[in-house]
């Protein structure tokens, strides 16, 4: 159950910025689109996943503290990246991809070589996870 869960919430950490990079919003969204963005906002919340990733990790407070503002900064990023209009589709996406990758880096940088590995297969879990789950388009 709490892997399903944290697998949950790291697929719409770490798939947020690709799926919202995707395309700038045209309109106001449907009510079914701002559940879907309050839930995205919600599970993309940096304080919320960095002591959810210290439970799962069993980090250090230090850890925490230092993991926190690295998921601020993408959020930040991330962000911005959804404002900007004036990418590509493609563009958006390797955008986010590189946020996301350079996050992830420094991420795995705080932790130690037992915690990596059970940061991996996390990571593992949730890519089986967003395969087996219907494409949105």
């Amino acid at each position: 159950m709490h892997t399903r869960t944290l697998s949950m919430i790291l697929g719409a950490m770490l798939s947020t910025g690709v799926v919202l990079a995707q395309a700038p919003d045209q309109a106001q969204p449907s009510s079914a689109a701002q559940a879907t963005q309050g839930e995205r906002s919600h599970h993309a919340d940096p304080d919320r996943m960095a002591k959810h990733l210290g439970k799962k990790l069993n980090l250090s407070s230090d850890q925490v503290a230092q993991i926190k503002p690295v998921l601020e900064n993408r959020a930040q990023q991330m962000q911005a990246l959804r404002a900007d209009t004036t990418l590509s589709a493609q563009d958006r996406r390797a955008k986010a991809q590189d946020i996301m990758q350079d996050s992830k880096s420094k991420i795995e940088a705080v932790l130690n070589d037992t915690q990596k590995q059970q940061f991996e297969q996390m990571m593992q879990e949730q890519r089986a996870h967003r395969k087996s789950q219907p494409q949105l388009q």
